[in-house]
């Protein structure tokens, strides 16, 4: 049975796109017998690799899936938020030999995108089941 960590961020401009995706991604993890062992939440996907990192760093977790949503504002704040939180995990990663999967959506998607987005929280969760699960054998 594969073990995850799990990092939810927070930030979301109306809160139902993280709510779906969370919940998209606990049904992934029973509906293929993997165990959440533990669950962090975060303020924003920009704080997800220091919780991925504690995740990871745990014996008892197999792979880490993280997930979060940028929804477009005003300014390019977005892009940055996002090209650092993908390098940030990228590095957890590697440097911890355990699978961190990217399940951030956006950055660039206004809040309509977002919501038609919520299946990728699942699909964060599957990838690290199935990297897990090769990289075991």
């Amino acid at each position: 049975m594969v073990q995850l960590g799990l990092v939810v961020a927070q930030y979301d401009k109306h809160g139902a796109v993280i709510e779906a995706m969370e919940r998209g991604a606990r049904e992934t993890a029973a509906d293929n017998d993997a165990d959440i062992v533990a669950s962090l939440a975060v303020p924003g996907s920009y704080d997800t690799p220091l919780a991925a990192d504690r995740l990871a760093r745990r014996s008892d977790v197999d792979a880490v899936a993280v997930l979060g949503a940028i929804i477009s504002g005003d300014t390019d704040h977005d892009e940055v938020i996002g090209h650092a939180a993908a390098q940030g995990l990228t590095d957890v990663s590697l440097d911890r030999d355990t699978p961190v999967t990217l399940g951030i959506i956006g950055p660039g998607m206004s809040q309509d995108e977002a919501e038609a987005r919520t299946d990728k929280g699942a699909s964060a969760v599957q990838s690290a089941i199935d990297l897990a699960t090769e990289l075991e054998q």
